[in-house]
Parts: C-alpha cells; sequence; structure tokens
C-alpha cells in the first residue's frame, strides 16, 4: 500500500456519513476509507473531535515546533473529508438530512436516544433512505438497565474483567489491576462495526438474495470487550474458576512469557513439545527435555514452578541478541522486547512500510504549518484491491464548502449558513 495506489479500493462508490468521534466509531470508518469508500466526518465548527485537542503529543510544523493539533487524531482520520456542521440548527439538522438520503452507511457513537432529538436517528433516517445501513456505537448497547449510561474503554475494561487478568499477580512487585497500554475495547468495537457494515452490504447488494434494504447495527463496547475475552472467558465458562493476573506468564503454556538475558529481556513464546525440545537442545540443557515432569505442555505448565526459575538461570547467561541469533533458525519463537521506537526501527517494519506519509493540505482554514503526516499504514493487503492512502487526516472543515457543493448548493446558500453559523 502506497500513497500512489491506482486501485480505486475494494469499497469504490460506498458512501459514508461519520458522525462519530473519538476512537471506536472513526477507526471503524477509517477502515472503511482505506478499503475506498468515500467518508464525510462531521464535526462541530470551531472545534471538531474531541480528540483534535487531546494532547501531547502534537503535531509538529515545518520548523519542529508543537503545532495545537493533537496526534491523537491522525491515528484514526486517514482518508476522510471533514465539513463542519452545527446538528443543534435547523439548517445543519436538514443537510445532514441531505447527506443521509445519498449515503450507504452511518456511523454514530451518541448516547442511546441522543439524535433522536435531531431527528437523525435510525428511524428517521430509514424513512428517508430505506437502503441505509445505521451503525451505532455505545458503551452497553441499546437495551438493558445500563443502556442509557455513557461508556468509556478503560470502564469497559474494568467492568468485563480485562483489568483482573492484566498486570502483576498480587504479592508481586507492581502488582494489581492494569489497563491495557492502547484503548483495546475501542479499538476492537470499530473493528467487529466494520465486519458488520460489510454484512449488511452484502445482505443488500447481493445478487442472488439481496434484500435491497439497510438495517441497524447495534455495537456496544461492553459486548465486545466480554467477548475479547477469548479464551479466558471460555475457561471460566467451562470450570466456573475465575482466571487471575499472572505478568506476562500464559495460563495455559509455559514456557511462554519473558526471560532475562545478561543486558536485558527477552520473549519466548514456546507453544508445542517440539519447540521446547529445540529450545532445550539449543540452550545446552537436554536434561530438561528427559525429564518427566516437562515432557508435555500441561506438565510443564503444572510444574513452572520449577521450570521457569532453571530457565532463568540460562537464560542470563547471554544477551538478548545473542538469544535471538541461535533460536531463530530453529523454529523457537523468541524475539526481543522493544519499545515502540525500536519496532518502528526494525528492519521488517521497515521492509513492510508500515509508517507512512502523507502530505497535508495547508490552504484556507488550516494554515497550521503543517506540511505532511506520518501515520501507521493499513495491516489490509488485498492483491487486487489494496487500501489507497488518498489523503492525510483532514484540517477542521477542510471539505464543507466542497462537500455542500456537491449537495447542490452554490455559494451564496453556503455563505448564508455560514453567516447563520449553521456550518
Amino acid at each position: 500500500m502506497t500513497p500512489t495506489s491506482a486501485s480505486p479500493g475494494a469499497l469504490a462508490g460506498i458512501r459514508v456519513l461519520d458522525l462519530s468521534r473519538v476512537l471506536a466509531g472513526p477507526w471503524c470508518t477509517q477502515m472503511l476509507a482505506d478499503l475506498g469508500a468515500d467518508v464525510v466526518k462531521v464535526e462541530r465548527p470551531g472545534l471538531g473531535d474531541d480528540t483534535r485537542q487531546w494532547g501531547p503529543p502534537f503535531l509538529k510544523d515545518a520548523d519542529g515546533n508543537d503545532t495545537n493539533q493533537a496526534a491523537y487524531f491522525t491515528a484514526c482520520n486517514r482518508n476522510k473529508r471533514s465539513v463542519t456542521i452545527d446538528m443543534a440548527t435547523s439548517e445543519g439538522q436538514a443537510l445532514i438530512r441531505q447527506m443521509a438520503q445519498e449515503a450507504d452507511i452511518v456511523v454514530e457513537n451518541f448516547k442511546v436516544g441522543g439524535l433522536k432529538q435531531y431527528g437523525l436517528d435510525f428511524e428517521s433516517l430509514r424513512a428517508l433512505n430505506p437502503r441505509l445501513i445505521y451503525c451505532s456505537v455505545t458503551g452497553f448497547g441499546q437495551d438493558g438497565p445500563y443502556a442509557e449510561r455513557a461508556g468509556y474503554d478503560l470502564m469497559v475494561q474494568a467492568m468485563t474483567g480485562l483489568m483482573s487478568i492484566t498486570g502483576q499477580a498480587d504479592g508481586q512487585p507492581g502488582g494489581g489491576p492494569m489497563r491495557v497500554g492502547v484503548a483495546v475495547i475501542d479499538l476492537f468495537t470499530g473493528l467487529y462495526a466494520s465486519n458488520a457494515i460489510l454484512a449488511a452490504l452484502h445482505v443488500r447488494d447481493n445478487k442472488v438474495n439481496g434484500t435491497g434494504e439497510g438495517q441497524h447495527i447495534d455495537m456496544a463496547l461492553l459486548d465486545v470487550g466480554v467477548a475479547v475475552l477469548a479464551n479466558q472467558a471460555a475457561g471460566f465458562l467451562a470450570t466456573g474458576q475465575a482466571p487471575g493476573r499472572m505478568g506476562n506468564s500464559h495460563p495455559s503454556l509455559a514456557p511462554y512469557q519473558d526471560f532475562p538475558t545478561q543486558d536485558g529481556n527477552m520473549l519466548l513464546a514456546i507453544g508445542n513439545d517440539g519447540q521446547f525440545q529445540r529450545f532445550c537442545a539449543a540452550a545446552g540443557q537436554p536434561q530438561w527435555i528427559s525429564d518427566e515432569r516437562f515432557a508435555t505442555n500441561t506438565l510443564r505448565v503444572q510444574h513452572r514452578g520449577a521450570l521457569i526459575p532453571a530457565m532463568e538461570a540460562v537464560t542470563r547467561t547471554r544477551t538478548t541478541a545473542e538469544w535471538i541469533a541461535l533460536l531463530e533458525d530453529k523454529a523457537v519463537p523468541c524475539g526481543p522486547i522493544n519499545t515502540i521506537a525500536q519496532a518502528f526501527d526494525d528492519a521488517q517494519v521497515k521492509a513492510r512500510g508500515l509508517a507512512v506519509s502523507l502530505p497535508r493540505w495547508t490552504d484556507g482554514e488550516a494554515g497550521d504549518g503543517i506540511t505532511h503526516i506520518t501515520g501507521v499504514a493499513s495491516p489490509l493487503r488485498l492483491s487486487a484491491t489494496p487500501p489507497v492512502l488518498r489523503n492525510a487526516p483532514p484540517a477542521l472543515g477542510q471539505h464543507t464548502d466542497e462537500v455542500l457543493r456537491e449537495l447542490g448548493l452554490d455559494a451564496d446558500r453556503i455563505a448564508g449558513l455560514r453567516a447563520a453559523k449553521a456550518i
């Protein structure tokens, strides 16, 4: 994927009206935009998405100085067009309804019922456009005793038990519940939402048995938070025993964790008996292979109290680089524990082109001296219709006039809306 890709994208021709802000909704719509959809992001005049102010860190201008534009916003708003519309005004509501009539998809993350007062809820817009796929992202879903509550990633990490299995065990240095280092519930919700939207598009447009109609998608951070507990939830449901925190160890695999080395730490992810045996041979510890306590993964999990200290004594005898050089050609999963800076300096990360820079629009309202924005490439690698990098994350209101002209408004009408502060 490159900024000059000639592919129109798998979702070319699909129009998305993005009424969402912060992370879960914008993460979903950025994925659709990367795949070629035309995503129009509606923002508050003068303020925009909250994450435009969520700094530090801030973007730098051409001289390397901080601007007032937070880097956070750029993580999830690439390839979109920004319009500023005040949906609290009747004129703004009319504009958004007009945009919805021409859209395929609406994504919003207001509180349950929050858009009904503006006539922008699912039922109101469906009456105007029966083909509309309308995705609502909330903390707790459209029904249930918590439906009216606001929901945030950190709150859901705590409520679903994710924090209870993340961090060092009680009694260990630094022990206690810990949030994951990024807002994983928001991110996973965006991914689930984009999958649901694509399914709804298929149901609507399938040539064999498509309905020709849109539908409402109810995405809840709580539902996603429980779903991504994955094997940890499965283990609890099978046994009734709630898992606890184990630091970097794995509840079902051993050895599968970090180990100290002569100059730091490394990660070993041994997932089967063959890998363990190859590690023992390479490490010069053949006695572990014949030790009945370590013969199978299940036994190694049961006897990790004996195995791990013995391994740590051995791993301290070489540097991290020496261990990786020793093990990487023996099909023993291992690697360094990088900082993010080290990760972006990694040869494979560079070879895959995971950092991409896009030129920044600098005329008109932008005027902030930002000439380019570097972000993370889409991980979606489609051979025929790869993601397309068309635009850097937009300046606030960058495309307002452009989008309104596409709706048929002339210059006088746009100027009138601006004078009335509707845009």
